[in-house]
């Protein structure tokens, strides 16, 4: 089943993963903004608390096994790591394939501390070779799908692709008519293939749950923030803005739920739903608890799975950073403001889904009904912009004398000193 209005909490990773996670927006926990930038760098001292109770930890609870491949970035201190939010193992890196060792450091940037490799909470690689990643990955999910463990499993797979640099196997890069981006998607078609034909030799696709989204739109026709000078391939259309925008190709992303026995094939739906929602969802699917002692921003929408029942949803909000810049309530979205600066405008999502016509002259009644909608959020979440602190707000974790998991030593054997790529973002 598909789902065309599926929504991330946030256009950037740090914050997005979070809300996944936790099926809270990323002002609810702290994850609006890390030390004033939008994402987590490597040695930062704050990061997921284990106060809250991921995904991960109430499936746990609820006898599912579980392990976490590829991609964190919610945290590098060992206390933020995966282990430490309800994984029995994780195997991947800690946060972006751009902040390692590469060529032509914008000097803006600090300098970067070798890309480690983690395996649980232990670096054992420094500097992998990023074209090799996704088979390994692979491979340590097909494992822990093969233990002799009975129970039933939860396996997050967070790929490395499409996010840059974009390193690519050859076998990948011969075939792409849309160079390494269209390689590096046919690289995640592969892994997903591979997993799916898994689960059928296994016998249990039937009974299977998959997921597939992403954590925010692509860069689309823009250049890379840092790198090269032209698009590498990505494409939100019709959707306007890009990864980093609360337009909505920047959080208006794939997702697709493939559950045999429950969902009938081939269905669609353009009711609201977001990946925060995977949280309730999943926890009355699979038998799990959701907190009571703490709000939980996600909706149940099994009902939507299964039938034709409309969203749970009265409004999204799209927060970028700390700012509230727009929501969206049925067909009409309210934007507010970008990037700090007031830029109100009205759009009708179904006539016109790439947000080019602006109408907020001819429905001052909506207008009202959308400022009030948001109040609610301003309220609870704040609306940094403004001056509005959320009366709902936890604090972000955050540990003493923090530490970055690697220090450059020339001495040592990386598979790659640097990586020869330029582009970031």
């Amino acid at each position: 089943m598909r789902f065309d209005s599926f929504y991330t909490a946030s256009p950037v990773c740090s914050p997005a993963r979070g809300a996944l996670l936790t099926g809270c927006y990323p002002p609810r926990i702290g994850f609006g903004a890390f030390n004033g930038i939008p994402v987590l760098f490597p040695g930062m001292d704050v990061g997921l608390p284990p106060t809250e109770i991921s995904l991960a930890r109430i499936l746990s609870q609820a006898g599912y096994r579980t392990q976490a491949v590829g991609k964190w970035h919610c945290g590098d201190q060992p206390a933020f790591l995966p282990t430490n939010h309800g994984f029995d193992h994780y195997f991947g890196l800690p946060y972006s394939n751009d902040m390692g060792r590469q060529a032509n450091r914008p000097e803006m940037l600090p300098e970067m501390p070798p890309l480690p490799l983690i395996v649980d909470g232990e670096v054992v690689e420094q500097q992998p070779d990023q074209a090799s990643l996704t088979e390994r990955y692979v491979a340590r999910a097909l494992e822990f799908m093969r233990s002799s463990d009975e129970r039933p499993f939860f396996l997050y797979l967070a790929h490395m692709y499409v996010h840059l640099p974009i390193y690519v196997q050859e076998r990948f890069a011969e075939a792409s008519q849309n160079g390494a981006y269209g390689a590096a998607v046919e690289s995640i078609d592969w892994a997903t293939s591979v997993l799916l034909d898994e689960l059928d030799a296994q016998g249990i696709a039937d009974d299977t749950i998959v997921i597939f989204t992403s954590d925010n739109g692509s860069l689309g026709d823009q250049p890379p923030p840092w790198g090269s000078s032209e698009p590498l391939g990505g494409s939100n259309e019709p959707l306007r803005g890009a990864k980093g925008s609360t337009w909505e190709g920047g959080q208006r992303v794939p997702g697709i739920v493939r559950w045999p026995t429950r969902i009938a094939a081939g269905r669609t739906s353009d009711e609201l739903v977001t990946a925060m929602d995977l949280y309730p969802t999943l926890a009355k699917v699979c038998g799990a608890q959701v907190p009571t002692d703490r709000i939980i921003d996600g909706r149940d929408v099994s009902a939507l799975w299964f039938g034709d029942a409309p969203s749970p949803h009265d409004a999204f909000f799209y927060y970028r950073m700390n700012d509230l810049e727009a929501v969206r309530s049925g067909r009409w979205k309210l934007h507010f403001s970008k990037k700090g600066e007031e830029r109100p405008a009205l759009y009708d999502l179904e006539a016109d889904i790439s947000e080019s016509n602006d109408v907020i002259d001819d429905h001052h009644d909506v207008v009202a009904t959308l400022e009030q909608l948001a109040e609610t959020a301003r309220a609870a979440l704040g609306d940094e912009r403004l001056g509005r602190v959320g009366a709902e707000v936890r604090p972000i974790g955050r540990v003493d004398d923090p530490a970055p998991l690697t220090v450059y030593d020339p001495d040592h054997p990386y598979v790659m000193a640097e990586y020869d790529i330029a582009d970031r973002g």
